[in-house]
């Protein structure tokens, strides 16, 4: 788990330094413009959402694939889910 965000952060970290190279090559030769940013901030914006959720659902099928070799199977057995009664009043422990 800690691998996927490291790596998370290294690919984030990539494109953000992407985005200030465009927009340094963009400012010296003076066609740096408002659109401009608003356009890089959008891209750094949409593709770190892109790898937020990845590294989350990278996280989570590893914490799930550990948790089950942790049991000693492949697979879980569906016999191992513990079921419990929900109350009316709103009380779920058990």
């Amino acid at each position: 788990m800690a691998s996927s965000a490291g790596s998370a952060h290294e690919r984030l970290t990539e494109v953000v330094a992407a985005a200030l190279e465009v927009a340094a090559e963009a400012g010296e030769t003076g066609v740096y413009t408002d659109e401009t940013a608003r356009v890089l901030t959008a891209v750094v914006g949409k593709i770190g959402a892109r790898i937020s959720v990845e590294a989350e659902v990278h996280g989570f099928a590893g914490g799930w694939q550990e948790a089950v070799a942790h049991l000693g199977r492949t697979h879980p057995d569906p016999g191992d889910a513990q079921v419990l009664p929900m109350r009316p009043d709103g009380d779920d422990g058990p």
